[in-house]
């Protein structure tokens, strides 16, 4: 079965094709021939996924799948929300810029529960479905860690890969950015809403 993805991101890409596993091919929107941006303008991730996925649909006309992610700060009434991305400059995708900004806000706040939520929805015949995956925890008085990207240096999850792979908590208040790639795969909110999404095909 072929699938639509809209994203242009290979690693993204590479998750949902391993998870989905055989019997499904993902294409891209270039691939079909769509070289504009898919709009994004919805004031929650929800509506954002949907909305990406809708275009997608009416453009391509198979079955498709989009997702938004965002990170959910508490003390910070669930911002930077469907911002993440863009927190700290407008120009997007400045990590360093986001997390000072994230840092400078939480100043003087000692509850800093936050959590990473992606939403993915779903588009074929029957309809829009939603499927979703949290990774819960707190932000961190500071930057730790070299590995990861994006808010990665200033998340600490609440559960982390023991050594047989089993969640236990995170006792050492390790950053994401201080696991394991493989590690943070296996607690991943992406790949648990990805998994959701492919126990939901494969049961069909």
């Amino acid at each position: 079965m072929t699938l639509a993805f809209a994203t242009g991101n290979k690693g993204k890409l590479r998750e949902a094709s391993e998870i989905l596993g055989e019997g499904y091919t993902l294409v891209t929107p270039t691939e079909l021939g769509i070289f504009e941006e898919i709009p994004e303008t919805g004031q929650t991730l929800a509506e954002n996924s949907l909305q990406k996925a809708q275009y997608l649909h009416a453009r391509c006309g198979c079955d498709c799948f989009a997702d938004d992610t965002g990170l959910e700060v508490d003390a910070l009434g669930g911002a930077p929300g469907v911002h993440t991305a863009r927190y700290g400059s407008q120009e997007g995708h400045d990590s360093q810029a986001n997390m000072a900004r994230l840092l400078r806000e939480l100043v003087g706040i000692s509850i800093r529960t936050a959590r990473f939520h992606t939403v993915v929805t779903y588009i074929g015949e029957d309809g829009a479905h939603v499927f979703e995956g949290f990774v819960e925890g707190r932000i961190a008085e500071g930057r730790s860690g070299d590995g990861g990207f994006g808010y990665d240096p200033v998340f600490i999850p609440d559960l982390i890969p023991g050594p047989d792979g089993a969640l236990v908590p995170n006792s050492g208040s390790l950053t994401l950015a201080q696991i394991s790639e493989e590690d943070k795969n296996l607690i991943s909110h992406r790949g648990m809403a990805l998994r959701a999404m492919a126990s939901w095909l494969h049961g069909r």
